[in-house]
């Protein structure tokens, strides 16, 4: 059988892109993981190695590349990224924003570089971003300046210049809580009712992916759960 289109999942390892990459499979979709563990349902797994963002890159895209041959990818889809917390007087400001920015911005500038290259025209980039960084983020101050990086990389993507391909779609979305196991280990008095379920995320990736309900390119999309219900905004 052959597959219903091709795509990436940076982050594929993780809670929401293990999520993500078994909806895929599951529609028969041909799926790369690319992550710091195998994923065992992807078709492809890329370990990222490399102690520097250069070292990264060459090793994730020459990767990609080996695999891809001369296909093109539907979808390049990154969800890779972490949390630190700490405003500019802690002692770990520094120590956790860089932290943040190798968690978020390096994978995010390699997803990026993935798409310019091998995405078809009228594909899907999709980058984490958060609602936090939206504005002032003082009491973890690194999170949201990576996570302001990763949002104008998205309007970057999107402008006539940005080597993106024709009729292709660049956003990110802006979950404020993902409803994942760790989440609810570490925070088990919260209110679940507003933390956004990761099966909307991946079926909202497979829609916009087969072109479907897409938001405006460049878009900065609002994932906002109130009562159990998922809105999208942008």
């Amino acid at each position: 059988m052959s597959a219903a289109g091709r795509v990436v999942v940076y982050g594929g390892r993780g809670a929401l892109g293990s999520t993500v990459v078994a909806l895929f499979k599951k529609s028969q979709y041909w799926v790369c993981n690319i992550d710091m563990k195998e994923n065992s349902e992807a078709d492809c797994n890329i370990i990222v190695t490399g102690d520097t963002w250069q070292e990264q890159e060459d090793n994730v895209c020459g990767a990609v590349s080996s695999a891809l041959g001369e296909d093109k990818l539907d979808a390049v889809l990154c969800f890779a990224g972490g949390w630190a917390g700490g405003s500019p007087a802690s002692k770990e400001f520094i120590k956790n924003a860089e932290l943040m920015w190798r968690s978020s911005v390096w994978p995010a500038s390699i997803t990026a570089r993935l798409g310019c290259s091998h995405l078809k025209e009228g594909g899907t980039l999709v980058l984490p971003g958060a609602q936090p960084a939206t504005k002032g983020t003082p009491s973890m101050a690194g999170y949201g300046m990576a996570k302001a990086a990763v949002h104008q990389l998205v309007h970057s993507l999107a402008g006539p210049k940005s080597g993106m391909p024709v009729d292709s779609l660049s956003v990110a979305i802006l979950p404020n809580t993902l409803d994942t196991p760790m989440n609810r280990k570490w925070m088990p008095k919260a209110d679940t009712s507003t933390w956004t379920p990761l099966d909307f995320v991946a079926e909202l990736m497979m829609k916009w992916t087969r072109n479907e309900d897409r938001p405006g390119n460049g878009s900065l999309v609002s994932l906002i759960t109130e009562g159990g219900v998922t809105s999208v905004r942008t």
